[in-house]
């Protein structure tokens, strides 16, 4: 038996995996999700979502796909991965994204059949491209470039092509060394970890989306106040010590996860971080 039917839920409450139908709507994802969306519908261009690892990046990705539910006149596009050798292979690797036919030898053939689909599935269908870039810290110099290129690809109006951008803090400083990329960049926005009060109700949103009955408890109020103080409000190391607490819960035949509890599983976790820390 799963632990989590144990405590009486139906789920598991506490995946990282990124289930939009556990997105958490706090302050700074529900801000960034609007403000893509209306990026996205006035066709602006180039978005860019920046946060460190663990604040829920992918997920806000994947919730933003479900915001346009088989929509006539949108076409998304995911590249989970952009770690290319060339800019000849990232832009072959679009091509085929967006169902264009390339016989291509050369970039520059790449590109103006990427240009020519672009214009007429834009202008001539009033279609909406949209190419969603996760990990975005690993786009290199060439890759940005051959970016910033598709940018300027536009009417009179708007651009053919919506590039949204997930990616670590890192990536800033790169951007700002390519030439007039910043300057396209339509929307800028930074995910932070959450406040104490939003960790207390990612919890309790998480485990009521998992099936937990109304007026039952798994978490204490002191331990959700050592879940915030351990992992400083980081989505993912959250669930992380959520998923752990519940599994004590059950080994030890506890009623719910307190402090003690919380300090205890961190203190067994800390040999492992500072070895990575150390790696």
């Amino acid at each position: 038996m799963s632990y989590y039917s144990t405590l009486g839920l139906t789920k598991e409450p506490f995946s990282t995996s990124p289930d939009p139908s556990f997105f958490f709507r706090s302050h700074s994802h529900l801000q960034a999700l609007t403000r893509l969306e209306i990026a996205i519908r006035l066709r602006r261009g180039l978005s860019l979502i920046l946060g460190d690892v663990g604040t829920g990046k992918t997920t806000l990705a994947r919730t933003l796909l479900g915001n346009f539910p088989q929509e006539d006149g949108f076409s998304f596009h995911m590249v989970l991965d952009p770690s290319f050798d060339s800019e000849f292979q990232f832009l072959q690797h679009l091509a085929r994204l967006f169902g264009v036919p390339v016989l291509a030898k050369s970039t520059l053939d790449c590109r103006e059949a990427i240009e020519h689909h672009l214009f007429q599935s834009g202008v001539s269908e009033s279609h909406t491209t949209v190419l969603m870039i996760d990990e975005g810290q690993k786009l290199s110099p060439d890759m940005l470039e051959t970016l910033r290129v598709l940018l300027n690809y536009e009417t009179n109006e708007y651009k053919l092509l919506q590039v949204v951008i997930f990616a670590q803090m890192e990536l800033l400083g790169r951007l700002r060394r390519v030439r007039n990329f910043m300057d396209r960049v339509a929307l800028k926005y930074m995910i932070n970890p959450l406040d104490e009060q939003e960790t207390a109700e990612l919890i309790e949103f998480r485990l009521r989306s998992a099936g937990l009955r109304e007026g039952q408890t798994l978490f204490s109020p002191d331990g959700v106040q050592a879940i915030y103080a351990v992992t400083q409000g980081y989505p993912r190391r959250i669930s992380l010590l959520c998923h752990n607490a519940l599994e004590a819960l059950v080994m030890h035949d506890k009623p719910v996860v307190d402090a003690p509890l919380i300090t205890a599983l961190a203190a067994q976790e800390a040999p492992w971080q500072e070895h990575e820390a150390v790696a």
